[in-house]
């Protein structure tokens, strides 16, 4: 196993995405309309992407809510995500720009019933998305959703 150079402890990239995810808390708990405030916080959030990873998340958005509309729009620890009507998130997307990565991930969570057999996949690697990618989403997503 290779040695870090790096010291021990949390990049300030994960600290600052543990203060949005705190602040996403606080905003959840003080919100009277919950979903109508984190649309809004996924939709500036996205606006504020650089314009690679903007595009991605309008498109994941977009394939999102055309096969999975009561999943609400929410941000997770600053990152675009998709949550059920019970809160929990079952989709997500890492820019690739949040950890200064050369790729985005698409990510499900344990709300998402994407199980077979005994080993799955539950994150995806993507730079673009091409039509056979797009097709792959909507399968994925329409999958988690169960």
């Amino acid at each position: 196993m290779a040695k870090s150079t790096e010291t021990a402890g949390f990049s300030a990239e994960e600290k600052a995405a543990m203060k949005e995810r705190a602040a996403e808390l606080r905003a959840e708990k003080r919100a009277k309309d919950k979903a109508a405030i984190s649309e809004a916080a996924l939709a500036e959030k996205i606006a504020e992407l650089p314009d690679a990873d903007r595009a991605l998340a309008e498109r994941i958005q977009a394939l999102v809510k055309q096969v999975a509309p009561d999943l609400v729009g929410k941000t997770y620890y600053g990152m675009p995500a998709w949550a059920n009507a019970e809160g929990d998130n079952v989709v997500f997307l890492q820019p690739s720009s949040k950890f200064d990565l050369r790729y985005s991930t698409l990510g499900f969570e344990q709300a998402a019933k994407l199980d077979e057999g005994t080993m799955w996949a539950t994150s995806y690697a993507i730079t673009t998305l091409s039509e056979a990618d797009e097709k792959r989403v909507i399968e994925l997503v329409t999958r988690a959703i169960g």
